[in-house]
C-alpha cells in the first residue's frame, strides 16, 4: 500500500514540495512523520516502518510519483526524499529453463518442507547452482541476516547523499578466494525492486573486504530457479545499476 493520505500529509505539514530538488534533497525525520501522522488510526497509516517501506514502484505514493521524488534511509530514524528514478527493472528471462543436474548425491526431504525465500536459495545453494552461475566453485556461505553500513557517500543525480548506520539485510551472501556474492530473493514474481536494496549491502561489503563484490537477484516460481546478475558501473552513483546476465534452471 502507499499509503498516500498519510504522505499527503507529511508533505503539506513539512512544505517539502517548496524545496528546490535540483539542489539538495529533503532531510525527513522519524520524529516529523511521527507527529503528522499521529491522528491516523490505522497501523499501516501512522506507523513510521511501515510508511517508509517503498521495495517496488508499485508501493511509491502517488504524490512522490507525480514530482518524480524517492525516499531513502541516510542513518537511523533519518531519512532523505531526493529526485531521481530509485528503482531497477527485473526483466522476464526468455526461453527455456536450463536442466541442472544437482551435485548433490542424495535426495534433501527437508528442503520440501515450507516455501519460504531462504530454504529456495539455501536448496540452490546446497545443489551447487549458485556456484555454477557464477562459475566459481569455492564459494562458501558467510553472511545472513542484518547489519550496519559504515558511513559512505554517494550521488543520486546531482545531489549527494551521506548515510552511516543504516540497517541492511541480505538473504545470503558468500565468500570465495576472489570475490564476495550478495543475494537478494524471493519467492514470487517481482516486476521490480528498489536499488537500494541492492545498493546499500554492496556499498557496505565493498568498505569491508578488497576483494569484488558480486549482485544476484533471486527468485523460485514454481520449478524453477532464476537468477538475475547485477553491477554498479560507477561505485559512487547509485543510478548506475546494469544487468549483467540471467539464467532460469531446473535443478534435477
Amino acid at each position: 500500500m502507499a499509503n498516500n493520505a498519510s504522505w499527503e500529509k507529511i508533505f503539506k505539514d513539512n512544505d517539502i514540495l517548496k524545496n528546490d530538488f535540483s539542489k539538495t534533497p529533503f532531510y525527513l525525520s522519524a520524529a516529523m512523520i511521527k507527529k503528522s501522522v499521529q491522528d491516523f488510526t490505522k497501523t499501516t497509516e501512522k506507523e513510521v516502518r511501515c510508511l517508509c517501506k517503498m521495495d517496488t514502484r508499485e508501493s511509491v505514493p502517488e504524490i512522490m510519483k507525480k514530482n518524480g521524488l524517492i525516499l531513502l534511509p541516510v542513518k537511523n530514524k533519518y531519512y532523505v526524499i531526493v529526485k531521481g528514478e530509485g528503482y531497477v527493472d527485473i526483466p522476464e528471462i526468455k526461453g527455456e529453463a536450463e536442466l541442472y543436474h544437482t551435485k548433490l548425491d542424495f535426495n534433501l526431504d527437508t528442503a520440501k518442507i515450507g516455501n519460504s525465500e531462504m530454504q529456495h536459495l539455501d536448496f540452490a545453494y546446497a545443489s551447487s547452482l549458485i556456484r555454477t552461475f557464477m562459475e566459481d566453485p569455492s564459494l562458501v556461505l558467510t553472511i545472513r541476516g542484518r547489519k550496519y553500513t559504515p558511513e559512505f557517500s554517494y550521488k543520486v543525480g546531482n545531489n549527494l547523499i551521506e548515510t552511516k548506520g543504516v540497517q541492511t539485510e541480505v538473504d545470503a551472501g558468500y565468500e570465495g578466494k576472489d570475490k564476495v556474492v550478495l543475494i537478494e530473493a524471493k519467492n514470487s514474481s517481482t516486476k521490480n525492486t528498489i536499488i537500494r536494496q541492492l545498493y546499500y549491502p554492496y556499498r557496505q561489503w565493498t568498505e569491508h573486504t578488497k576483494k569484488e563484490v558480486f549482485l544476484l537477484f533471486f527468485e523460485k516460481r514454481i520449478d524453477e530457479y532464476l537468477i538475475w546478475q547485477y553491477k554498479f558501473t560507477d561505485k559512487n552513483n547509485y543510478d548506475s545499476i546494469k544487468l549483467v546476465k540471467s539464467k532460469r534452471y531446473k535443478i534435477v
